[in-house]
């Protein structure tokens, strides 16, 4: 009998900074679909993201794991950031089968799926992975969904459960203001951002 494979899931993003609302997230997924671990992957650049992040990927990547400590089942990656930009995800699907071969789940945002259809070698997302899709932004998956074609959609699970608006650029607008901003971020990672000067 072979041995089932473990449930993971990817919780990719710039994470510039990484936030309460991505830990929920990774959380929620974790519950609701029974993964073992989310691995947090910050990206290189993300190819549908003009603007450039405001930390350098060496900060992002020791925010991020300032940010899982004591979290259990959550852990970081720097695949992206070592491979360099721009990240693909299929590639770092590719290279997690590869090394760690289990059944992954991308995690995204239902106001992120409508995207889905520019990414690099879409077509090719059902070798290696499904989508874990959670609610965001008053946007509902149905309605998301609905210009997809039935290859993609049929890859699509949802999250249920309440997500936390925060948002990293209201963050850094935060910080630069000058505003209160520790509630929205662990500990660790506000007091990383005030000894590194960041954001201002």
């Amino acid at each position: 009998m072979s041995e089932e494979k473990p449930r993971i899931g990817i919780l990719g993003g710039t994470f510039d900074p990484p936030h309460n609302g991505h830990l929920h997230i990774a959380e929620l997924a974790k519950k609701h679909l029974e993964l073992s671990e989310v691995i947090l992957v910050p990206a290189a650049r993300n190819p549908l993201k003009r603007r450039a992040v405001q930390a350098t990927p060496k900060q992002r990547l020791e925010m991020c794991e300032l940010a899982i400590e004591g979290e259990e089942g959550i852990s970081v990656s720097d695949i992206e950031l070592t491979r360099g930009a721009p990240s693909y995800a299929i590639e770092t699907l590719e290279e997690f089968q590869q090394v760690h071969p289990g059944q992954y789940w991308f995690i995204l945002g239902a106001d992120s799926i409508r995207t889905l259809p520019e990414w690099h070698q879409i077509e090719r997302f059902e070798k290696y992975a499904r989508f874990a899709v959670f609610h965001r932004d008053g946007t509902h998956l149905e309605d998301a969904a609905a210009s997809l074609s039935p290859e993609i959609r049929g890859l699509i699970d949802e999250v249920a459960g309440p997500t936390i608006n925060i948002s990293s650029s209201k963050i850094r607008e935060s910080v630069q203001a000058g505003a209160g901003y520790r509630h929205w971020v662990p500990g660790s990672v506000a007091d990383y951002i005030e000894r590194s000067n960041l954001y201002r």
